[in-house]
């Protein structure tokens, strides 16, 4: 019943939904989504012939690291409890058939070597690319001004391969060649290494969230862009035939890339498919919640919480984010 203040009542059936908000103890209650340390993946760049570590102007608080500050941040991050990390390699070489990335001594492959001594029990992923490592900058050969998708399979599957046999637990193929999953599961397979899961970028999209990573990687391409391999920022059925061929290809886990503008897809992904999914919170969405929170703007942890909050409702079973080492703190913090 309810009772106007002049008189008279009225019938107005309504719920009164403000129950199960009001107070935070009845509020952690009934949450229906959390995120938590062990979702997270912590992307690190590893630079080498590098003394110590450098900032990336573009990204404050992430760096580029040399092995042995590398090493220290591998402890850093396993005493955080963050569960994994991603390595992207920045080599002293580069050459059209990139042979750095496939070298037993690489940059990536001496960094899976030093996470493992120092945390074997670390969850070690490397991304699998050629775009550091060649002087166009681009994810496969160039050849002719084109890039080749057929003669770019075998070397990216030798990259894969060389990460597994330096001890890596996951390989990540991000250059969207067709063929490519194919292509490192049968390698892997052949030389015993069938353990190593392959986590496919399978819905990678051609974003202008990737600018600050193009500093952090040194990758921009030398000439036009990546739109001819990577996905219409547009199409959504198109990262479901993506993600469904690399499944049949022999991934084992699919990313969706970037996560902030894109968890429609990644919805959409988790709900077509039966393998874990993960997206990626890449540089600028990274580096705009940096920039504003520097500013004063914004209250940097509410919006991160927000961030992962939501791209584990829109199906995202791991999150791979520059953010994890603060998050891991401030979760931290709230049991201590």
């Amino acid at each position: 019943m309810f009772r106007y203040p002049k008189g008279g009542e009225v019938m107005l059936p309504f719920q009164r939904h403000r129950r199960l908000r009001s107070s935070e103890a009845m509020r952690n209650l009934v949450r229906e989504t959390h995120w938590s340390v062990n979702d997270l993946i912590y992307p690190m760049f590893v630079q080498e012939g590098l003394d110590g570590k450098e900032e990336i102007r573009s990204m404050p608080g992430v760096y580029h690291f040399g092995l042995d500050e590398f090493r220290r941040e591998v402890n850093e991050v396993s005493e955080l409890g963050v569960p994994a990390i991603l390595l992207f390699g920045v080599p002293l070489h580069k050459d059209d058939l990139s042979t750095s990335a496939y070298h037993d001594h690489g940059v990536v492959q001496e960094a899976v070597r030093a996470a493992k001594q120092e945390n074997p029990n670390l969850l070690v992923m490397t991304d699998v690319c050629l775009c550091q490592y060649n002087p166009s900058g681009h994810c496969g050969v160039v050849q002719d001004g084109k890039i080749v998708n057929d003669e770019s399979l075998g070397l990216i599957a030798q990259t894969a391969l060389s990460h597994a046999a330096a001890g890596a637990d996951v390989v990540a193929p991000s250059d969207m060649m067709d063929g490519r999953v194919a292509a490192i599961r049968a390698l892997l397979d052949e030389n015993h290494l069938q353990d190593v899961v392959v986590l496919s970028y399978a819905v990678k999209y051609a974003s202008a969230f990737y600018g600050p990573f193009r500093e952090a990687a040194h990758s921009a391409p030398a000439f036009g862009d990546r739109r001819t391999y990577q996905m219409d920022p547009a199409n959504l059925r198109e990262a479901l035939r993506e993600a469904k061929s690399d499944i049949a290809e022999g991934a084992d886990m699919l990313m969706v890339k970037p996560a902030l503008s894109y968890m429609d897809v990644t919805k959409a992904v988790k709900e077509a498919t039966d393998v874990p999914v993960g997206t990626y919170n890449v540089s600028a969405e990274y580096s705009m919640v940096k920039a504003a929170s520097l500013q004063g703007w914004i209250d940097e942890r509410a919006i991160v919480s927000e961030m992962l909050t939501s791209f584990k409702r829109s199906g995202a079973d791991f999150i791979l984010t520059y953010h994890a080492k603060d998050a891991a703190k401030w979760q931290r913090e709230l049991r201590s």
